[in-house]
């Protein structure tokens, strides 16, 4: 404890030298580097990063996005830490306390934060260069060139600087290597369940893909009271994971012959309540769609990709079923962050259940691996 003070009370007001897993280029292993992080500039705060996951937002930036003006960056975005020094004009928090960062901002004064039907800040970095997904500022430099911080965050560095519209503060008594996964993956699947689809008591459900999100899409069904939630993945080693979330039925799409829309909508007499696609492609986004009862179905695209258009026969809509997309699990991330916390603590939401591997930063290519071949 004595060393640790010391070396914090040494590096506030000054540049902090410590690795990173910098992304040089696309589709190359991620390398760790010693990087120069500056001290915060006005209304923003240093933070020094205690543990992150990795999601597959990560992993399509550096494999499918592969935007040319988006490298080199450090990725990362879902992470917890504590805060290490302020810059001027921060009044909300302090050193020493426990924050999130958030890839999605609240600034509390646009029209959009200031509106209950969004979380989407006018403020944030998605607003400035939404394609290369990263501020066009950084504070992060490695061997003289400018590193960009992947959503504002890049959590895969022992320490970032975040403006304060993108932090949340949370309980002190809250573990950072698990609360860390409300930073993006769980927050979005059990928002896009609870707060966008609004999912009914005794409503049937299709979570399509359980990775993270996907698990906590499931989660978000079964605390919003859904009697039957059908978990489909190609993986069946994630089927019974899935039960732990609260899943009832599982399907593997290459065990059928048909569509998979036909295989639900058999399996529940015209279709689902509500559909949430958790894989981030445009052709499962449809048979989501397609699997809802039409009349009054609704189905969330919550997996990201920005790649290739999505698409369906207009009758799908015209016949009652609604569409609808959701960032963030519709949270607002000052605000609804430390409640997801408090629910962690209070034991009405899981997080121990999601952690499959603890790895560190050294071994981020590792992560990588494991996720990118469905073990993560």
């Amino acid at each position: 404890m004595e060393s640790k003070f010391s070396f914090e009370s040494i590096c506030i007001g000054k540049v902090i030298k410590c690795k990173a897993a910098v992304a040089w280029e696309a589709n190359k292993p991620l390398v760790i580097e010693e990087i120069e992080v500056d001290v915060p500039h006005a209304n923003e705060i240093r933070i020094k990063i205690i543990a992150t996951g990795v999601c597959h937002t990560d992993l399509y930036h550096l494999f499918e996005g592969k935007h040319k003006d988006g490298f080199p960056v450090v990725l990362g975005h879902e992470g917890a830490g504590i805060v290490e020094s302020v810059g001027p004009g921060v009044t909300e928090f302090q050193p020493g306390e426990k924050v999130i960062p958030l890839f999605i901002s609240q600034c509390g004064e646009c029209r959009f934060c200031q509106s209950p039907k969004t979380n989407q800040c006018v403020k944030g970095w998605a607003n400035e260069s939404p394609d290369v997904m990263s501020p066009k500022e950084t504070r992060f430099t490695c061997k003289g060139r400018k590193v960009l911080q992947f959503l504002g965050t890049s959590t895969f560095s022992q320490y970032t600087v975040v403006n304060q519209i993108a932090v949340a503060k949370i309980d002190p008594s809250a573990p950072l290597d698990t609360v860390c996964l409300l930073g993006c993956g769980v927050c979005t699947g059990f928002g896009a369940a609870v707060n966008t689809a609004k999912v009914e008591p005794g409503s049937t459900c299709a979570v399509f893909g359980l990775g993270a999100v996907g698990l906590a899409a499931v989660m978000g069904c079964h605390s919003a009271g859904a009697k039957r939630i059908i978990a489909v993945d190609l993986n069946p080693d994630k089927f019974e994971k899935a039960k732990v979330f609260g899943a009832t039925d599982f399907v593997n799409p290459n065990d059928h012959s048909e569509p998979i829309s036909q295989v639900l909508s058999k399996m529940t007499n015209g279709g689902v309540d509500f559909s949430l696609e958790c894989v981030g492609n445009v052709g499962v986004m449809r048979n989501a769609l397609e699997s809802c009862l039409k009349g009054w179905g609704v189905s969330v695209l919550v997996g990201w990709t920005d790649l290739h258009d999505v698409a369906t026969r207009p009758i799908q809509l015209i016949a009652g079923r609604t569409w609808k997309g959701s960032m963030f699990g519709g949270f607002k991330g000052k605000d609804g962050v430390p409640k997801m916390v408090k629910a962690y603590l209070d034991k009405k939401v899981k997080l121990d259940e999601f952690i499959t591997h603890r790895m560190p930063l050294e071994s981020v290519n590792d992560a990588i691996d494991l996720m990118k071949h469905g073990k993560w």
